[in-house]
């Protein structure tokens, strides 16, 4: 019986941050950079190890269920938070960690002039270019662009030329290779990027609450975990976050 990736890229890894004992977090990859920074600041105070992993919120909610030994998981919406809920796989009420803003990006040097709104006509702005987002079926980046988009009736016209792909982070590296004319990310996400320029902002009743709720899974029953859980709900880990452009509740 072949091993489920995650366990497979983890043994030949040797769980190369650290041993069996270390904490691994499951995070939506827009939380790249600055839960990378909250882990750190938690590592040096503590001593103790966090491992972090990325992916699009749905692929790490099936590998929790297929079995993942994460003991912290960090979704970008409540849908893939509910669905492990459902499964009994995390434990108690989530924690709602932050919140963030949808926008549209176009490559630095682009001389693309947008105003979102009910009169704007994406299509005409593309022309034959194409439009780079998480893929609305499964990414939940993808499903708030596709809200948004519908919410200004630009979605039917569009839709051909979207570029749908695994997680946010990815739509964000398409546009700065210039494979997409524009982009639909979330604000932090073109703060980190020096090669990307914000060209408008969606309002937020154009598309459902941008949400990271936060849980402990079923693994983490010990106190590694739920200390590094505690830690997430600081001031300090807030601070990070404030900084790196969230919305802190």
């Amino acid at each position: 019986m072949t091993a489920p990736r995650w366990l497979s890229i983890f043994m030949l890894l040797g769980f190369a941050h650290g041993s069996w004992a270390d904490t691994l977090v499951f995070a939506a990859a827009s939380l790249t950079n600055v839960l990378d920074e909250i882990a750190a600041s938690y590592e040096s105070r503590t001593g103790r190890k966090v491992v972090t992993s990325y992916a699009a919120s749905s692929v790490l909610a099936r590998q929790i269920e297929a079995g993942s030994p994460a003991q912290i998981f960090i979704s970008a919406d409540l849908d893939w938070m509910n669905y492990l809920q459902e499964r009994d796989l995390v434990l108690g009420q989530p924690h709602m960690l932050a919140h963030n803003k949808l926008v549209m990006i176009a490559p630095l040097d682009s001389d693309v002039k947008l105003t979102i709104g009910k009169s704007m006509n994406l299509q005409s702005v593309l022309g034959i270019e194409r439009l780079a987002i998480g893929d609305p079926a499964s990414v939940p980046a993808g499903r708030y662009a596709r809200a948004a988009l519908e919410y200004f009736g630009q979605w039917s016209s569009i839709e051909k030329q979207v570029i749908p792909v695994e997680n946010v982070r990815v739509a964000l590296v398409i546009v700065e290779a210039r494979e997409a004319a524009l982009g639909v990310v979330y604000a932090t996400d073109a703060k980190v990027s020096a090669k990307v320029k914000v060209v408008g902002v969606f309002p937020d009743e154009s598309h459902p609450p941008i949400v990271y709720p936060a849980a402990l899974t079923k693994e983490g029953r010990d106190t590694d975990a739920e200390a590094f859980f505690a830690f997430l709900k600081s001031e300090s880990a807030a601070e990070v976050l404030k900084g790196a452009g969230f919305e802190v509740p």
